[in-house]
């Protein structure tokens, strides 16, 4: 049986919801509610295994409550069910800890299996989310990873370094004098603000550059 909180302000939809989810074998409602005003008090009562969660409420919104939750649990598991699917919605949600973002116009034998989904430690999302979200981090990793300016060669080098290759093995693998190599390197250093080869290396991860 998987037990739940809603949180909703519009009291048709948190109605519907609650008889749809009542209604299905395997899922309680436990409670509902229109704000978050009080949902430290309401999770530490019911125990909830997933949170339904509106973001656009009076009160508390759905985004502070969300981050009051992760506080203090980091196991509840909590779905985003929102009209948003603008990326700052999503990202700041995302960001802030929830395991999934499904919009409210979503079926309900669809919304079912993503509860269930949430509940085993997937990260359900409505499709037109999920693109959403592939491509913000996409445009996270290339603008961190363009921001130093390498050459695609350059590049190269330093995926070579950080594969622990040294300056011979690097010479050998890229069929250039150990001098072009020293090169290379000089102009690595110097882009990324670095002085030696495992300051490099740790910038390439922390920076996602390669």
């Amino acid at each position: 049986m998987i037990k739940l909180l809603v949180y909703e302000d519009n009291p048709q939809l948190r109605e519907g919801l609650t008889m749809l989810i009542n209604g299905s074998d395997g899922f309680e409602v436990l409670a509902s509610f229109k704000n978050c005003n009080n949902v430290l008090s309401e999770i530490q009562l019911y125990q909830p295994d997933v949170i339904l969660m509106d973001i656009d409420m009076p009160g508390t919104n759905g985004i502070t409550g969300l981050k009051q939750i992760r506080l203090v649990d980091s196991e509840v598991k909590i779905l985003m069910l929102t009209v948003f699917d603008d990326n700052k919605n999503v990202f700041e949600a995302i960001s802030s800890g929830a395991n999934g973002y499904v919009l409210k116009k979503t079926p309900p034998a669809k919304l079912l299996e993503y509860i269930q989904e949430a509940q085993s430690g997937g990260a359900p999302m409505t499709s037109s989310i999920a693109t959403q979200v592939l491509k913000m981090f996409s445009t996270i990793h290339s603008d961190r990873g363009e921001q130093y300016n390498l050459s695609e060669r350059e590049k190269e080098v330093l995926a070579l370094l950080v594969n622990g290759y040294s300056y011979k093995m690097i010479s050998a693998e890229m069929y250039i004098a150990i001098d072009t190599v020293r090169s290379h390197i000089k102009k690595i250093y110097e882009k990324l603000h670095v002085n030696s080869k495992s300051e490099a290396v740790a910038k390439a991860f922390k920076d996602k550059i390669i």
